[in-house]
């Protein structure tokens, strides 16, 4: 999991948004913005947001996630279906 890549204080942060904007655009980076030097929040790309969003979708999803379950077991205990088998041969 992408944990925090910088920390960067509140004060910093507003002289240099542009430029950190700028940053997670082209790093993907994750920065804490901390306040008395404790995280208070956090600037991430958009797309990373989005991902996120995603991802509480599915796990919030229990349908989803009961299919998911199954098919780990599935693959853990050595049952696979070939590519030809579900898509036909091409």
């Amino acid at each position: 999991m992408k944990e925090v890549d910088r920390f960067i204080p509140i004060t910093e942060a507003k002289t240099r948004l542009l430029d950190l904007v700028r940053d997670l655009q082209a790093e993907d980076d994750i920065i804490a913005i901390t306040k008395n030097g404790v995280p208070a929040a956090v600037l991430l790309s958009v797309e990373r947001f989005e991902g996120f969003l995603e991802t509480i979708d599915i796990l919030s999803d229990e349908k989803a996630m009961t299919s998911l379950r199954r098919s780990l077991r599935e693959a853990r205990a050595g049952r696979w279906i070939r590519h030809d088998e579900v898509f036909g041969k091409r």
